[in-house]
């Protein structure tokens, strides 16, 4: 007996595909007609969450009740948060700069190249990134300990970005941290605690789907994707470019572990006056 129903599953892909480009075509709308494209930030989170709801209700009567319950709550739980969180973020600011600028250097229609290159483009990565969510919610056996575990990673990622995004939130209230650098807390220990979150998040999902080699190696390349798209593309790549110049962050560079959390080095001593 094969581990999910192959028809199904086609049935899930499907409709998991057309549950992200709706979103996203919704969220083109919104942002042309408010002429800002940075609301494909707060679509992001909530098509992942369209994409769990839809693949848990077709796999009703096909998936284990209490692993496709669980897998799917998780991956909205993550979904609204950030888009919740990025939506709070961007209140009363105007274009994101990185879309500001790739936009400028379009050529044609900057409304087309925006539709393609920013949110169909990210619609079909919500897809590809979600695939264990959509091989999970079919598995019709219980929760195993692989899952079990997937579940604690996940939910240990979930806390390390929101832990890390509220200390975040809290310093750049602070008027007296203008032009500072944020170190504190999970800063300290890394640059990047929201995207080592998000990677914990997704590698959590995947072992969600890793009961049988038959879910667990086509699903594979989502985590990579993911982890790929945080540490070297869009992610703390294109972050670190932006924040290079500001004061203070070369030496918190030195100091600061890049992704995984390690230890804060020394800061060094300061020198005596003579």
């Amino acid at each position: 007996m094969s581990a999910v129903d192959t028809a199904v599953l086609g049935t899930v892909l499907a409709a998991s595909a057309a549950a992200a480009l709706t979103v996203m075509l919704i969220a083109f709308a919104v942002g042309t007609v408010r002429r800002t494209h940075r609301v494909v930030d707060v679509a992001w989170g909530v098509a992942f969450a369209a994409v769990a709801v839809v693949a848990w209700f077709l796999a009703a009567g096909h998936g284990d009740d209490v692993r496709r319950t669980a897998v799917a709550l998780a991956t909205v739980v993550w979904g609204l948060r950030l888009a919740l969180h990025i939506a709070w973020r961007a209140r009363g600011h105007g274009e994101d700069p990185r879309y500001a600028r790739m936009l400028a250097r379009s050529r044609g229609n900057p409304t087309l190249h925006a539709l393609g290159k920013v949110y169909l483009l990210q619609g079909a990565l919500v897809w590809l990134v979600s695939l264990p969510v959509q091989f999970a919610v079919l598995l019709p056996r219980p929760l195993e300990a692989t899952a079990y575990l997937g579940l604690a990673v996940w939910a240990a990622g979930l806390a390390f970005e929101a832990v890390g995004d509220h200390q975040l939130a809290r310093f750049k209230a602070d008027p007296a941290n203008r032009g500072r650098v944020m170190d504190r807390g999970l800063w300290g220990w890394t640059r990047h605690p929201n995207y080592f979150g998000d990677f914990l998040v997704w590698w959590g999902l995947y072992l969600t789907a890793c009961a049988t080699w038959q879910t667990a190696l086509p699903t594979l390349v989502s985590p990579l994707v993911m982890s790929g798209l945080l540490i070297w593309g869009s992610g703390k790549r294109l972050l670190e470019a932006h924040m290079a110049e500001r004061p203070g962050y070369a030496a918190y560079r030195r100091r600061t572990s890049g992704f995984v959390p390690l230890p804060p080095r020394q800061r060094p001593a300061a020198r005596p006056r003579p």
